[in-house]
């Protein structure tokens, strides 16, 4: 078969417009190209690339056709370049070169991504839950440097929404606007008081009104702890003392200066060893869902991935 044959008729010539994308051959075929150059056989480059003969037979004449040029004269003692497919594969390999600096400096890039991880957390779940989490992360990816920010869930979403975080994690009833979530586990919270208030002797259940109607020792506003509790009781909780972590309420509460309303999360041990006391309460629910969030449309990519999987382990 001669050049012009297998090129094509003039019809099937590429034209000169259009997108370059359809003029130029892909990546696949011009590696192709270059390996039947430096082993002489279109079949021993078929195996060194992992396809099969006639896969690399079909890409060559499709490329011919795309370039309107015989590129490969083929006999049965091997392949040889055309005068053309000698040019095209001294062009195809500066292509290539360039393609592999690419690779290189994207590479770079995701290396330089994933050597950090910046992770924002409302309270309790920075307590209670993220340190296993980032241990087993550590285990997967030890060059990996994460910093932690511990605040209320409306910081968590300041810091997602400036960039200043990679990932966050909050425990209120709604996702902050501008973000994405995922459910990662489920928690509720519980009335708890020192073993000496009297509300530790009581035989039956709170109601909700007598629990909107007593001065508590709560969260600041801004927390989906105090969300959560705000919302149950309409709005109507009142702050003995309004503190600014999970320990600060845990303590004051064990230190017996009034009721709280905390995580079940952050006073198993307490419980426990009866240093608190938990309140059952009628008639109000306070359960809530802790979330995973993000920026809306930017799915956690790298070690924020990785770590939004371990989550849900």
């Amino acid at each position: 078969m001669g050049d012009a044959d297998r090129a094509g008729t003039a019809e099937e010539q590429p034209g000169a417009g259009g997108p370059l994308a359809h003029r130029v051959p892909d990546l696949g075929a011009l590696e192709l190209l270059l390996a039947v150059a430096r082993l002489g056989s279109l079949g021993a480059a078929a195996r060194e690339l992992g396809i099969t003969q006639p896969a690399a037979s079909s890409r060559v004449r499709s490329m011919e056709r795309q370039l309107g040029v015989a590129l490969v004269d083929r006999s049965p003692r091997g392949s040889r370049l055309t005068d053309a497919g000698a040019l095209v594969t001294d062009w195809a390999r500066r292509i290539v070169e360039a393609a592999q600096a690419f690779d290189a400096g994207a590479q770079a890039l995701r290396d330089r991504r994933d050597s950090r991880l910046r992770v924002a957390a409302s309270m309790t779940i920075a307590e209670y839950l993220l340190p296993g989490w980032l241990v087993a992360l550590r285990a997967g990816r030890p060059d990996t440097a994460v910093s932690l920010h511990a605040g209320n869930s409306a910081a968590v979403a300041e810091r997602l929404l400036s960039g200043e975080a990679d990932l966050g994690f909050v425990e209120g009833l709604t996702v902050p606007t501008g973000l994405d979530s995922a459910v990662i586990a489920h928690d509720r919270l519980i009335v708890v008081v020192a073993p000496g208030h009297a509300w530790a002797r009581r035989r039956r259940a709170l109601a909700a009104a007598e629990l909107a109607s007593t001065p508590l020792i709560l969260r600041e506003r801004g927390s989906g702890t105090r969300q959560v509790l705000d919302t149950a009781l309409g709005g109507l909780a009142r702050p003995l003392i309004e503190l600014s972590s999970t320990t600060a309420v845990k303590a004051a509460a064990v230190g017996g200066a009034g009721p709280a309303v905390l995580s079940e999360l952050a006073v198993g041990e307490e419980l426990a060893l009866r240093r608190l006391v938990g309140i059952p309460v009628e008639g109000v629910s306070l359960a809530r869902d802790l979330r995973a969030v993000w920026p809306t449309g930017h799915r956690p990519t790298g070690p924020a991935r990785e770590l939004l999987s371990l989550t849900r382990g």
